[in-house]
Order: C-alpha cells, then sequence, then structure tokens
C-alpha cells in the first residue's frame, strides 16, 4: 500500500539561522520538498544611514556572530574604496590571516557541530562526546585556535574591535605572531589533516546528489580569493 505523507518540521535544529521543512507525498509519490528560509529582515541598510563612516564596519559585523569578521572587512574594504584608500601590505596580510581564522571556525562549526551528528547517528553533538571524544575534543580545540588568530589581530574573535578604514588600531608584535605561527604548525596542521581523514570516512553516509550549476567564484594566481 502506497503512503501518503506529510511533514512540516519548523525551527530547524543544526542549522545557521532559521529554516523549516516541508515535505509531502501522495500514494507513494513525492509532490513538495521545500526549505524554507524564515528570517526577517534586519534593515542593517537603514541602520547605516546617516552613521559615520568610521562606525560602518563596527554596525555591519553585528550582522552574524559567526562570521562577523567576513562582514566586518567587506565594509572596511567597501570605506576605503569609496574613500580611496590604499592599506598597506602589511594590512592586507593580517586581514588575511583574520579571514583564514574566521574561514576555519566556521567550518568547524559546520563539519564537526552541525553535519557530523547526522553523519554518526547522534542527536546532537553532545551524545558524541561518549561515543567519538576524540572527534569532539579535536573540533573543539580547532575551533579555539580559530577564535585565538581573531583574539590576537582583531581584539576579539566576535565582533572585533581593532580593524578601523585604512589598518588597525593595535597590531600583534612579532613575538607573538611567532608563537601563533608554531602553534598553527605543532597543532592546527595535523588536526586539519585528522578532519580530512575524518570527513572522508563519512563520504558513504552522504546521499548521492548532483544539480547541474555554475559556480563563479573570485580567483589569483597565488593563493585563496578570500580577500580580492
Amino acid at each position: 500500500m502506497k503512503k501518503n505523507l506529510n511533514i512540516n518540521v519548523h525551527h530547524l535544529t543544526r542549522v545557521e539561522g532559521h529554516g523549516n521543512i516541508v515535505v509531502n507525498m501522495r500514494d507513494g509519490v513525492l509532490e513538495t520538498a521545500h526549505l524554507n528560509i524564515v528570517e526577517p529582515p534586519r534593515f542593517f541598510e537603514a541602520m547605516l544611514k546617516g552613521r559615520k563612516f568610521t562606525e560602518a564596519a563596527i554596525i555591519t559585523s553585528r550582522i552574524c556572530g559567526i562570521c562577523s569578521l567576513g562582514h566586518q572587512i567587506t565594509s572596511l574594504k567597501a570605506t576605503e574604496a569609496a574613500l580611496g584608500l590604499e592599506v598597506s601590505e602589511q594590512t592586507v596580510l593580517l586581514r588575511k590571516l583574520l579571514i583564514m581564522g574566521a574561514t576555519i571556525q566556521s567550518n568547524v562549526l559546520h563539519a564537526y557541530f552541525l553535519a557530523a551528528p547526522d553523519f554518526l547517528n547522534a542527536t546532537s553533538v553532545f551524545p558524541l562526546i561518549a561515543t567519538h571524544k576524540d572527534v569532539v575534543v579535536r573540533a573543539l580545540r580547532m575551533k579555539r585556535l580559530a577564535n585565538e588568530i581573531g583574539e590576537l589581530i582583531a581584539g576579539r574573535a566576535v565582533h572585533p574591535i581593532t580593524p578601523v578604514p585604512g589598518g588597525f588600531t593595535q597590531i600583534p608584535s612579532s613575538l607573538e605572531l611567532s608563537a601563533l605561527r608554531e602553534k598553527l604548525i605543532n597543532e592546527g596542521l595535523p588536526d586539519a589533516i585528522a578532519t580530512v581523514e575524518t570527513m572522508q570516512s563519512l563520504a558513504s553516509s552522504i546521499p548521492q546528489f548532483h544539480r547541474p550549476t555554475e559556480y563563479i567564484s573570485l580567483k589569483n594566481d597565488t593563493d585563496y580569493a578570500f580577500y580580492d
């Protein structure tokens, strides 16, 4: 006997933001499968009107607590372009390092805390503490190290305070940067390699799905174009 099925889930867990899912089947045939993003507009554009240009990056970093650095640097680059400011190579390198740290912490959050529980048959990351403690500890260690990059260069990991139009109000010393480099090599790199191996081991649990898509991205000849 073919079944009718109606699934309507509000407030999906383990997503960055808010979403609902609706699935309807009639006589065993899928009729609808919708993911609805239900976040309301937040009117950051309106909040920026009439504010000082020095406040723009502070305000826009509040768009997201997870990727606040990306929003802030985007705002800084827009402000500098409008004012015709050219920043130093040192500023560009420090900003790139910040973006790399933000990318690490965001991807660790996604891979380990939002996605991995599904592949390991867990309701959340908490049951994995008992069954896969080494994986959870690694995830927390990587998240902590990524946050340390933001804290050292930008003053804090969430809603940074030292990046400003034209550069930084304060920069780390060469000794502090050298210590961070050693930590990234000795702790971060082995954890990154272990992460790739862990995700490869879960590949068979991921349903095969392909949708023809045209991809567009920035690129350069030396590194990932996170900042370009």
